[in-house]
């Protein structure tokens, strides 16, 4: 199963929001099957996934983990669907 991991600083609130955003917008997309987790960034590196999503202030410290997401804003739904969307066309993932 292919997977996506939203980060934030502690692992709650904002990475969660992501999450349940990235669902909807897999669910658009027709890509249910993608399993969206998320965590802190400190325990990212422990966790293996195909794209590391977070916010431009963390995004540089999820690069060396895999192909990365990294948003301006974590509530505009319009930069997400379309860096996401990108993203999983480039990797073959839809």
């Amino acid at each position: 199963m292919k997977k996506i991991l939203v980060c934030c600083s502690t692992g709650l609130g904002s990475s969660f929001m992501i999450e349940m955003n990235i669902k909807k917008v897999l669910k658009e997309l027709g890509a249910e099957d993608i399993e969206v987790t998320h965590s802190d960034l400190s325990s990212a590196s422990a966790t293996s996934a195909d794209i590391f999503v977070g916010t431009r202030d963390i995004a540089d410290n999820l690069k060396p983990l895999g192909d990365t997401i990294s948003l301006n804003s974590m509530i505009d739904m319009n930069e997400l669907r379309d860096k996401l969307k990108s993203m999983l066309e480039e990797k073959g993932m839809i």
